[in-house]
């Protein structure tokens, strides 16, 4: 499919095309490292195409303080540049903030 908007880009058979992607975050990474010694505190797998994607907690689209958990739901785009990156990434399941102060 051929768009215009980066946002509507399609996917290919091959891999992720740049565009929007849903997925849930397999794993975190507190010292980072991520694949070919990229920056990559953070690891979601995508539900339609299966592939992982690193990213950083600057890539989380948030307000106050900028982390995820193993297990949450994203909407997020994936990185033209890099496109094993995740970039944009935005919290589905937002939890009970009482959750961290217990």
């Amino acid at each position: 499919m051929t768009s215009s908007d980066p946002h509507q880009e399609g996917r290919t058979t091959a891999g992720a095309a740049a565009g929007r992607a849903h997925g849930t975050i397999h794993e975190t990474r507190p010292t980072g490292g991520g694949p070919r010694g990229a920056l990559s505190a953070y690891v979601v797998r995508d539900d339609e195409d299966e592939r992982y994607y690193g990213f950083d907690y600057r890539q989380i689209v948030t307000e106050g303080f900028r982390t995820i958990r193993a297990g949450e739901r994203v909407r997020f785009h994936i990185s033209a540049e890099s496109p094993d990156r995740a970039e944009f990434v935005i919290r589905l399941d937002q939890p009970d903030p009482a959750e961290y102060y217990q």
